[in-house]
């Protein structure tokens, strides 16, 4: 065997993964199928602004020792998360606070705020919400629900609300508070200089090649290295023997455009159901880019189909269960290890990936 490990996938997972052993003295290997690193956290500088190329990425935590250890690797802005909903031209502050309920009734207090959402929930009288239009219009009512919920999330997943699961929201966060701050974490913030420079950081001392797919020549690979963590579809490895995961796809629209400031904020979210994409990122806003020229990008959600990239693990039932007789198969394996998103089928924050690579690392040391 030429590498102690070879890691299938130069994302956060496999980058924290292979950064770590490589420290430890371990000799690794990174092969990427794309022809760039850093998976779907990839960020390309085009214009002087870092680009996020697979949808936007905002890192935020709770635990410290996550947000120092990805410090070690960029200095972060302040960057705070507040989208806005435009639904039929109509715009809302996010996440569902003060500011949202004075937009969208007129009304000025906390009291007056809750009292309009508890009469809209006992007018619908839902009691044990049987999809995820009830449980929705149970936590927060009918208005909210109609404007905000139903149309980007029919199309995020491509189902009707009413064909949803209950559980896929158990909770709505609503604030009795004029806070636009869409995440409760402490830290929170883009790294200055973008995605893809942490990940070279990471990277420097680990040989990679890209361009590199491990199932064009599996044998190969399988026998390079004595262990292989695996950071793509569980299912794929096993060449889908039990049947296909499923996955939400997404396409992206770029455009560049000869104006400085398109639309005021980072991310629109476009909540109606005639709106084919479900929101418009404009990338300077995140690090204040200086910049003549802005560019945005559309997010279309579609259905995926096998060969294409996955974006969003189906996590109902009938999915989890297909997942765990994969698990179970894994548990056979003494030289696969399988991480990250796609590994996984879970999906994690970027936070979730780089802890779970540490968890590994550490079981790898003892």
């Amino acid at each position: 065997m030429k590498y102690d490990y070879l890691i299938v996938g130069a994302g956060l997972f496999g980058a924290v993964f292979a950064h770590e052993m490589t420290k430890t003295g371990k000799k690794c290997l990174v092969i990427e199928k794309r022809n760039h690193i850093g998976g779907n956290v990839y960020t390309q500088n085009e214009e002087n602004i870092n680009v996020h190329k697979y949808g936007a990425h905002i890192f935020h935590t709770n635990n410290r020792e996550i947000w120092e250890y990805i410090n070690q690797f960029a200095d972060f802005n302040r960057y705070t998360n507040s989208p806005i909903a435009n639904y039929n031209g109509e715009l809302y502050n996010l996440p569902f606070n003060m500011n949202t309920f004075h937009q969208m009734w007129g009304v000025k207090t906390p009291a007056e705020a809750k009292e309009m959402i508890e009469k809209q929930k006992a007018d619908a009288n839902i009691e044990n919400p049987k999809n995820l239009e009830e449980q929705a219009i149970s936590l927060v009512g009918k208005d909210i629900y109609e404007k905000l919920v139903k149309g980007y999330t029919e199309k995020q997943w491509g189902r009707k609300c009413s064909e949803l699961p209950s559980f896929i929201i158990k909770r709505l966060p609503v604030r009795f508070t004029f806070d636009n701050n869409y995440f409760n974490d402490l830290y929170q913030g883009i790294p200055i200089g973008g995605y893809t420079a942490i990940i070279e950081k990471m990277l420097e001392n680990v040989e990679v090649k890209l361009d590199a797919d491990f199932f064009d020549d599996r044998q190969k690979w399988l026998d390079i290295a004595d262990k292989i963590i695996f950071t793509g579809m569980i299912d794929q490895y096993y060449d889908y023997c039990y049947g296909e995961l499923e996955y939400r796809g997404l396409d992206f629209e770029f455009e560049t455009l000869d104006e400085e400031n398109f639309q005021g904020n980072a991310v629109i979210n476009y909540t109606d159901s005639e709106t084919p994409y479900t929101r418009i990122i404009e990338h300077k806003h995140f690090e204040s880019s200086d910049s003549p020229k802005t560019i945005i990008t559309r997010e279309y959600p579609k259905t995926w189909s096998k060969g294409e990239e996955a974006y969003y693990p189906m996590n109902d039932e009938k999915n989890s269960e297909l997942f765990e007789k994969y698990v179970e198969l894994s548990k056979k394996e003494d030289r696969i290890i399988f991480g990250g998103r796609l590994g996984m089928y879970k999906y994690y924050d970027m936070w979730q990936v780089i802890d779970e690579a540490l968890k590994l690392v550490k079981e790898m040391k003892q």
